[in-house]
């Protein structure tokens, strides 16, 4: 049988090739806007990493240093887990969007640093956000860190600066989860602890304002302080078993005339005449007090099998009295200071032999222990217009403008700048988190 010739097939695919041709690339011009809206809109649902299961998580590695800020890292507020921000670099922004809590939604403010409660009325000193040259620090969120603390137990050691950023924190934190008192005492509750049932997690506060053993001067007793080098102060030291976190605060206590002792033996003094010792300062005996902290915090850490201690230091928060602070010296400053300053004096040379200290600390110890320094002086010194100044007192003015107004130039109110403390350090134990030193 002869091959049937179909006279219609060369047509058809010369039609179909046509079409095809013609009508495809117009389809997918059709489709891809619609894709790209579908997905814009509604993204795809993707199993998070490890690094986005908590919020607001990029990474910083924190670098307090001597030395200069590292180079630019490009877009802000991008760096991956091995990028680094220099956060002690930067200045105060305008930030409209103001703090987490008030001076009337948080129940745990001493009332020296409620500013709000106690009539500040310029609240402009609240519209002002850290930001450093490199990148940006995410806002703080309560919700991640109450899951990085939980079942722990962490630790607020040193002086008056430990509590003013300790009760910072449970205010932050008291905007999702509701703490309880569960101890307290010594006078002023300088010894306090609470816990935050919906993540077991203790939040506490020891007073110790030289971390070493120590007798304050009192009215009944000698005018200076006494200080003992070669050991840490019991009444938090031996409790360093039960502790997950430390965070160490102290400076402005050893300003005060003090006599200093290692092994029971005098070995100088600071600006006590009439004691018949040898003048030595306290830069040097700030440092040996440090020392004696993070080697004593470090051995528990390393005898203590399978229970770390971690350690973070909050550098020295500098003063902003204008005059004598006992002779009607004030902080009447209402705006930050815009040009970044440099950190000089004492204040410099306290924030160093922290910073050094804890360099020197790292280098000594093995991998399984971990120290940071929370380097906040020079974000501090530039924010004169955080104090309580007058406002340690409710409504110092009610009565007219007295002779003389007490102020304090020392503490931050809440909220206040010191709210950027914990932001910082945040971000510091999301950095451990995520298995960085």
């Amino acid at each position: 049988m002869g091959t049937i010739i179909n006279p219609f097939k060369d047509q058809y695919h010369s039609s179909q090739s046509f079409l095809t041709k013609k009508l495809l690339p117009w389809t997918i011009y059709c489709i891809l806007p619609i894709a790209v809206f579908r997905l814009y809109f509604y993204p795809l649902n993707l199993p998070l990493s490890s690094i986005d299961q908590f919020p607001n998580s990029t990474p910083i590695t924190i670098k307090p240093s001597l030395s200069h800020p590292p180079p630019s890292q490009g877009n802000e507020g991008t760096l991956n887990a091995t990028s680094s921000c220099d956060y002690t670099s930067g200045k105060w922004v305008p930030d409209k969007q103001g703090p987490l809590y008030n001076g009337t939604s948080c129940g745990t403010i001493k009332q020296g640093q409620n500013c709000i409660s106690h009539g500040r009325p310029d609240l402009g000193f609240l519209q002002w956000r850290w930001k450093p040259n490199q990148c940006s620090i995410p806002r703080f969120n309560p919700n991640t860190f109450l899951q990085l603390i939980q079942n722990k137990h962490i630790a607020f050691v040193g002086d008056s600066m430990a509590r003013n950023q300790l009760e910072s924190l449970l205010c932050m934190l008291s905007t999702v989860s509701t703490p309880n008192l569960i101890y307290k005492n010594g006078e002023d509750s300088k010894f306090r602890r609470w816990n935050f049932p919906s993540h077991n997690a203790n939040l506490s506060i020891y007073w110790s304002p030289f971390l070493v053993q120590g007798v304050e001067k009192s009215n009944n007793g000698p005018n200076h302080n006494k200080l003992y080098l070669n050991r840490v102060d019991e009444k938090w030291g031996s409790e360093l078993g039960t502790i997950d976190q430390v965070v160490l605060s102290i400076g402005h206590w050893f300003l005060h005339p003090a006599v200093y002792y290692d092994q029971d033996s005098v070995i100088g003094c600071h600006y006590c005449p009439g004691l018949n010792h040898t003048e030595i300062g306290f830069y040097d005996v700030l440092r040996k007090a440090l020392k004696t902290t993070l080697n004593a915090i470090m051995k528990k850490s390393e005898e203590a099998k399978g229970k770390r201690i971690d350690v973070v230091l909050t550098t020295f928060s500098p003063s902003h009295f204008e005059g004598e602070w006992d002779k009607a010296g004030a902080c009447p400053k209402t705006e930050p200071e815009l040009e970044e300053k440099l950190v000089e004096g004492m204040n410099g040379e306290m924030r160093n032999i922290e910073v050094e200290e804890v360099g020197f600390a790292k280098e000594k110890s093995d991998k399984g222990f971990r120290v940071e320094a929370l380097d906040v002086t020079k974000l501090s010194l530039m924010r004169p217009d955080g104090h309580p100044g007058p406002y340690m007192y409710p409504f110092p003015f009610a009565n007219g403008v007295t002779e003389r107004v007490q102020n304090d130039c020392v503490h931050w109110c809440l909220p206040g700048p010191i709210d950027t403390w914990n932001e910082i350090l945040l971000e510091v134990m999301k950095k451990w988190n995520l298995g960085q030193s």
